[in-house]
C-alpha cells in the first residue's frame, strides 16, 4: 500500500485515472484507502434545474450520484441520499456564491464548487474546488496550450468551537497539466500535482466562511510560488542549460583556444 501511494504521488495527473484503476485490480482490498486518499482530475456536469455546471468527487458522491450544489439534487436521482443538515447547507449555499467571485477574481473564469458535511467529531468538513480548463476547445484558453487544466481541491476539517475558538484543519492538493504543440513554440509536456497541509486556531466572530477564506487565500498563494519554483523555474533552468540562448553562445570561449 505505502509503494502504491508512493507511485501516485509520481504518477502525472492525466494519468491519474488509469494508474488508479490498475492499482484497485492489484490491491482490492484497500479500494476504499486508494480511493479516499488519490486525488484525481476533477469531472464536470451540468445541473440542468440551475444551468449551472458542478464538480463531481468523492465528496459529494453516493453511490453512482453526484449531489449539485446549486439545487441540492442528486444526478442522477437517488433515493435515500445523503444531504447537509438545513444549518449547514446555509452555509453551503453561502460558501458557493462567495466562491464563485474569488475564482472569477483569481482565475478570470472556470469553475468552482464547495461542498459541506457532518463530522463524527461534532464538528464538520467543507470542500472548496475549481476547475480551470485552460485547452484549445475551452474558453480559458492561453498561448499556445494545446492542454491545460488547473485543478484545486481544499478540504477544511473544522473542529467545535470552544470559547469562540474553532481549529481549522486545511488540506491543498492542486493538479496541474500543460500541453503545447505549434509551430513557434513546439512539443511540449509538463504535469504534476503538489499537497500542503495547514492548521490554525482563530475565533469565530467574523464567521467560518471568513476564516476559511482567509487560509485558501494563503495556501493558493504557496502553492502558486511552489508551483512556480519547482515545475517551471527547474524547467526554465534545464532548457537553459541544453540550449543557452544565442546572446549567451556568443560570449562563450571558442574551442580552439584561438
Amino acid at each position: 500500500m505505502e509503494a502504491a501511494m508512493g507511485l501516485m504521488r509520481r504518477m502525472p495527473p492525466k494519468h491519474s485515472e488509469t494508474a488508479l484503476s490498475a492499482l484497485l485490480s492489484l490491491l482490492p482490498d484497500h479500494s476504499s484507502d486508494l480511493l479516499s486518499q488519490v486525488d484525481q482530475p476533477l469531472q464536470v456536469l451540468l445541473d440542468e434545474e440551475s444551468g449551472k455546471e458542478f464538480i463531481l468527487c468523492e465528496y459529494n458522491r453516493d453511490a453512482d450520484s453526484y449531489r449539485s450544489p446549486w439545487s441540492n439534487k442528486y444526478h442522477p436521482p437517488l433515493e435515500d441520499a445523503l444531504y447537509p443538515p438545513a444549518e449547514l447547507r446555509k452555509l453551503e449555499i453561502e460558501a458557493n456564491e462567495v466562491f464563485a467571485i474569488y475564482r472569477d477574481q483569481y482565475y478570470e473564469g472556470g469553475i468552482s464548487s464547495v461542498y459541506m458535511w457532518e463530522d463524527d467529531n461534532e464538528g464538520f468538513v467543507a470542500c472548496f474546488l475549481i476547475k480551470k480548463d485552460g485547452s484549445k476547445t475551452a474558453q480559458g484558453r492561453r498561448g499556445h496550450l494545446e492542454e491545460g487544466a488547473w485543478d484545486a481541491i481544499h478540504v477544511i476539517e473544522v473542529a467545535p468551537e470552544e470559547e469562540g475558538i474553532a481549529r481549522y484543519c486545511l488540506t491543498s492538493t492542486v493538479m496541474l497539466s500543460l500541453t503545447t504543440d505549434h509551430e513557434s513554440s513546439g512539443t511540449f509536456s509538463l504535469s504534476g500535482s503538489i499537497r500542503r497541509q495547514m492548521n490554525m486556531d482563530l475565533s469565530v466572530s467574523e464567521g467560518h466562511l471568513c476564516n476559511m477564506g482567509k487560509m485558501i487565500e494563503e495556501m493558493e498563494g504557496k502553492l502558486r510560488n511552489s508551483l512556480d519554483q519547482v515545475y517551471f523555474g527547474k524547467t526554465k533552468e534545464m532548457v537553459c542549460t541544453l540550449r543557452p540562448p544565442s546572446e549567451v553562445i556568443m560570449r562563450l570561449p571558442d574551442s580552439t583556444g584561438l
